[in-house]
């Protein structure tokens, strides 16, 4: 199998340190806990920006601050910056990021619920205006997917010509009002992408490590990280994204998958032109 790439998302918009303190805000935060990911074998952060106080925002400066610091201490760590943003960005504000440059971005694919009142909006135009706008800056991209009908969008725009990059996927699963964890939907996902796709799995809350087995034992790549779970096992609190990612090292060990470098991950995802 090819090796494993692993994706540490280090902080979300939503997650506090109210709910567990390792969640990291400030940029030395955010630096010093991508740096520890990285040592433990993650090749992609995936970066959400944050204010000091813990405020989620898109603006490209304090991305900038943000990227910079991470930078410094792992010089050659791919950040993924998310288009994502928080419930109730505009498109545009979302897209601001984009104006650092960002070697990597996520697109989101669709629409769903995402809790409670709240309702996380990717319409067909909003998708389409993303791709365009990574595309002509040269931003490889990984499509999330919460449930089935965003891949079969990906596949519409693909035969379209509107998602251009390789096609490289994020399936983000047991999101309330997404597809829920279990290894039907995993499985279902999988089979549902083009053959020469890779793709990567997120599994939120209890879903995380079992679907990065899953996903480890298939072939697929794992993303882990305080954004999407904040316990190390049922009911007690990680102590770090290091800690979650070092869980996943040790999973592939079992099936004798090699741990991606950020030069592999290139590789893998035909990035090294970028």
């Amino acid at each position: 199998m090819e090796k494993l790439i692993i994706t540490c998302a280090i902080t979300g918009a939503e997650v506090t340190k109210e709910i567990n303190e390792a969640v990291p805000y400030t940029a030395e935060e955010m630096a010093e806990s991508a740096y520890q990911a990285y040592l433990a074998g993650a090749s992609i952060i995936h970066l959400h920006a944050r204010e000091d106080d813990g405020t989620p925002t898109q603006d490209k400066n304090r991305f900038k601050v943000l990227i910079d610091a991470i930078k410094a201490k792992c010089p050659d760590v791919i950040i993924q910056v998310s288009t994502g943003g928080a419930v109730g960005m505009t498109p545009d504000e979302r897209l601001d990021v984009l104006n650092v440059n960002p070697e990597m971005a996520t697109l989101d694919c669709g629409t769903l619920n995402f809790g409670g009142d709240d309702i996380f909006v990717n319409t067909e135009n909003d998708i389409k205006y993303f791709a365009e706008k990574m595309n002509n800056l040269g931003v490889r991209y990984e499509m999330e997917c919460f449930e089935k009908g965003h891949i079969d969008t990906t596949l519409r725009f693909i035969k379209k010509g509107i998602i251009q990059n390789h096609l490289h996927y994020s399936f983000v699963l047991g999101v309330r009002g997404g597809m829920t964890g279990e290894e039907r939907d995993f499985l279902f996902l999988k089979d549902s992408i083009p053959s020469n796709a890779t793709y990567s799995v997120a599994g939120i809350g209890r879903y995380e490590f079992s679907l990065a087995e899953l996903s480890i034992k298939h072939g697929g790549h794992v993303r882990v990280g305080l954004e999407d779970n904040i316990y190390i096992e049922k009911g007690v609190l990680t102590k770090s994204n290091r800690e979650l990612v070092e869980k996943v090292v040790k999973i592939a060990k079992k099936y004798n998958r090699e741990i991606a470098t950020p030069q592999d991950t290139r590789r893998i995802l035909e990035m090294e032109n970028k």
